[in-house]
């Protein structure tokens, strides 16, 4: 079975998703059947590298509220994240274009490493206060997961990766995505949003089933089989 998630590393709901589906993931009885792969999706492709506000002011211009507002708007995130384990540091968050960290999953992808690599990009992103567009940034984080420094350097110096990017936005919009964290299971069903692990693992079986259906092995009118309340008591 194959469970594709679109998410953007800038997205902090994308984060609560991903822990809360490995939750569900972890009380899935086939999780080690599963096949998981991280699709990009960039909120804003058009971030600047290098802002000059940071997140509590522009989100409360984006918005068009208070800074005070804005700072409170993000306690419930904060709340929520720590439930799932997560530690955001809003306040030095900084808010970068992430195509180049996106291009770095996909070089993490032929290693079998993508979802080591997105999970360290999100601590470092909302965690740390790392801008996640800086080359250092981004090869301390493919170093800790161990990739090879070099190989990654020369990526990111290129534009590896960049046309995977754009496609798998673009296909995220044909399916229907309106916005991140967003799911798909076997290409059938879809899950938008940061779902209580309870509701992800409502799909998983779902999808399961419909993947692997129950082959019954009893032969017809075989012995021991209740057929109703008597169980065939009395029967010759």
């Amino acid at each position: 079975m194959k469970v594709e998630i679109w998410s953007d590393v800038a997205c902090p709901f994308c984060y609560i998703g991903k822990h809360r589906f490995e939750e569900a993931l972890s009380q899935f009885g086939h999780g080690d059947k599963v096949e998981i792969i991280y699709r990009s999706f960039q909120l804003d492709p058009n971030a600047e590298k290098h802002p000059t506000k940071d997140a509590y002011t522009a989100i409360a211009e984006k918005y068009g509220v208070s800074r005070e507002q804005s700072i409170a708007m993000h306690e419930d995130i904060v709340r929520q994240g720590k439930e799932a384990g997560i530690d955001y540091h809003f306040d030095s968050m900084i808010m970068t274009n992430t195509m180049d960290a996106h291009r770095l999953i996909h070089f993490a992808g032929q290693h079998g490493k993508r979802d080591k690599v997105a999970e360290l990009l999100f601590k470092a992103y909302f965690t740390d206060g790392k801008n996640v567009s800086e080359k250092d940034t981004l090869l301390a984080v493919a170093a800790e997961a161990g990739l090879d420094r070099e190989a990654a350097a020369q990526m990111l110096e290129s534009t590896q990766f960049t046309s995977e990017v754009e496609q798998e936005m673009r296909e995220a919009n044909q399916l229907g995505c309106r916005g991140v964290p967003f799911f798909v299971f076997n290409r059938k069903y879809a899950v938008g949003g940061a779902q209580q692990p309870e509701m992800f693992l409502e799909v998983l079986d779902k999808a399961w089933k419909e993947e692997n259906p129950l082959t019954v092995l009893t032969p017809e009118g075989g012995e021991g089989l209740c057929t109703d309340d008597s169980c065939g008591i009395g029967e010759k």
